[in-house]
């Protein structure tokens, strides 16, 4: 398929500013790609599709503050600095991203909070990317809590406030590492969690760090010439037991997630189970792809040509899920992070 398949208009007034209150009180449009039928519910009433011996994997990323604002010595001209990945913890060696880049050269300082922290650029990655080392005398982390700016994606078009530390996390966040929230778990509540497991569903945690490569656009209209960023994932052997437990025993996995999903099909076994795993994952999932382990999937309403719009299309199918997104449109669904849900059967 073409990178033009996945091109679809969108009201910018169908864009999520705020997230649903409570969580599972969002929409939740269902397809089933038996019968090709389409039927819509709250998101509070997902739990009606599980059976018991069902299980369903979750991430557990958390997202940490990543935006900074310092100033250049000397020039004292202001700086954003973007933290995506951290490369060696006991250097304090970052890749991040600075704005405005033409500003910012190997060798320069960058200082923040009252120049309790500063950093020096030891690298060019791309043209706005940069290596930098951190130096401060404390918790570095318990730093970038208090200082840092929830990273809200570019389409939110509003500031970030101190409720979005809250919000934009799931309730599932533990594992500090990612610059995006895995969105499908955003509309879960403890509530809800409460009737799956009553039901006798396992709920198995991943994680997989998600990046800014989610929001990268594809450039290329063949997609086989684009590659992913890479994103570091961990499947522990307590989830892979489960997984393959359920599969043997013929129930069935959801996956709360293109992260999920994408952290699952990146380990999987000849035989078609799940193993554990500690790693990095540039898996690129488009149309058609056989799915080894996810049998079902839980997601959101994407950006258009976006890599998670097309691991969608291939689960679902890409003339059905495309129909699915006219119609939510025509409904007035709400999109993207703090937007509504999709169900794929």
């Amino acid at each position: 398929m073409k990178l033009s398949d996945f091109k679809y208009p969108l009201p910018r007034n169908l864009i999520a500013k705020y997230p649903a209150h409570p969580r599972d009180s969002s929409r939740l449009m269902v397809l089933n790609r038996q019968d090709e039928s389409i039927t819509e519910i709250r998101f509070s009433e997902f739990v009606d599709y599980f059976r018991k011996g069902d299980c369903v994997a979750v991430n557990e990323t958390k997202v940490f503050p990543a935006r900074l604002f310092g100033r250049k010595e000397k020039t004292n001209a202001k700086i954003e600095v973007f933290l995506l990945r951290e490369l060696k913890k006991e250097e304090n060696i970052w890749d991040v991203i600075v704005d405005p880049a033409r500003k910012v050269r190997i060798g320069n300082k960058i200082f923040f909070d009252n120049d309790r922290l500063w950093c020096e650029v030891i690298d060019n990655t791309t043209s706005r990317g940069r290596t930098v080392r951190f130096t401060y005398k404390g918790d570095f982390y318990k730093l970038i809590e208090k200082i840092g700016q929830t990273p809200l994606p570019y389409y939110i078009k509003r500031e970030p406030t101190e409720k979005d530390k809250e919000t934009y996390q799931t309730v599932f966040a533990r594992v500090v590492g990612a610059v995006a929230a895995p969105t499908a778990g955003l509309h879960f509540t403890k509530r809800l969690i409460r009737h799956i497991e009553r039901k006798g569903v396992k709920i198995v945690p991943i994680v997989l760090h998600v990046g800014l490569g989610s929001f990268r656009p594809v450039e290329v209209e063949d997609l086989t010439k684009h590659k992913m960023d890479s994103e570091y994932y961990e499947i522990p052997e307590s989830t892979a037991t489960v997984i393959n437990r359920t599969i043997d025993s013929r129930g069935n996995v959801f996956a709360a997630g293109t992260s999920t999903t994408r952290a699952l099909e990146s380990s999987v076994t000849t035989d078609g189970h799940v193993k554990p795993t500690q790693g990095w994952t540039d898996k690129f999932v488009f149309p058609p792809y056989d799915f080894k382990v996810v049998d079902k999937l839980v997601t959101n309403f994407h950006l258009p040509e976006s890599t998670l719009l097309m691991l969608v299309c291939a689960f679902g199918g890409h003339e059905f899920v495309m129909r699915a997104y006219k119609l939510a449109i025509k409904k007035g669904y709400r999109f993207y992070s703090y937007g509504d849900g999709m169900l794929i059967l």
